[in-house]
């Protein structure tokens, strides 16, 4: 009996390591995903009609590219670089004859991080990441009622923080859903002031990398 049972302790260990050496042999990632980023809305501080500035849900595009370091049974550790893209922000606020803030804006995000997944070698591996970089928002020349925007491009520090879930689909093809927080400066709205100095753009998408 004592036999049998040694047999079956030696055979899971065998498998689990045969597993961790085979996902060593692939360290690298590249995949895109698309979804959308939300924004919430901000209070203006004017005694203006419609003193909110909306944003709508803008198409998001991210491609990633990311380097695995160490792989375990239980968790891998890796580097990533996480490229998000909002070509087509709407912007929303004030009323006409006020004009405060521009029609829309695009947004980027470059932020390298370091991630780590939780049973990589196995079919489903839920992963945490956090890291920073730099963001840069776009605006509009013109104002959403009218009259030439003063506000200009912004570039500046950005912290992300996310998570999300691996789902191997075929050999070296996987799915993943990701959400991911990106906590930047504000656009620059000067006839717009909100009073606060960052804010949280969530992306929330879904996507497929393949690894190599």
């Amino acid at each position: 009996m004592l036999g049998k049972r040694l047999s079956i302790v030696v055979l899971c260990a065998v498998t689990l390591l045969a597993a961790s050496v085979a996902a060593q042999d692939e360290k690298n990632e590249i995949g895109g995903l698309i979804g959308r980023t939300f924004i919430s809305d901000q209070g203006i501080k004017l005694s203006i009609p419609h003193p909110t500035i909306a944003f709508g849900k803008g198409l998001t595009v991210e491609g990633e590219y990311s380097r695995i370091f160490l792989v375990t049974p239980i968790y891998s550790i890796a580097g990533e670089v996480p490229v998000v893209y909002n070509h087509d922000i709407d912007v929303n606020g004030g009323a006409y004859g006020y004009s405060v803030v521009p029609p829309d804006l695009r947004s980027l995000f470059v932020t390298p991080a370091a991630r780590v997944n939780l049973f990589p070698t196995t079919a489903v591996s839920p992963w945490v990441s956090l890291g920073a970089g730099f963001g840069h928002f776009s605006e509009s020349n013109t104002l959403i009622y009218g009259g030439t925007n003063p506000g200009k491009s912004t570039t500046g520090f950005v912290l992300e923080g996310g998570f999300g879930l691996d789902v191997k689909v075929w050999k070296r093809l996987s799915i993943r859903l990701d959400i991911r927080d990106f906590w930047s400066g504000e656009p620059d709205f000067p006839l717009a002031p909100t009073g606060k100095t960052r804010q949280h753009n969530f992306f929330v998408g879904g996507g497929a990398f393949w690894r190599f």
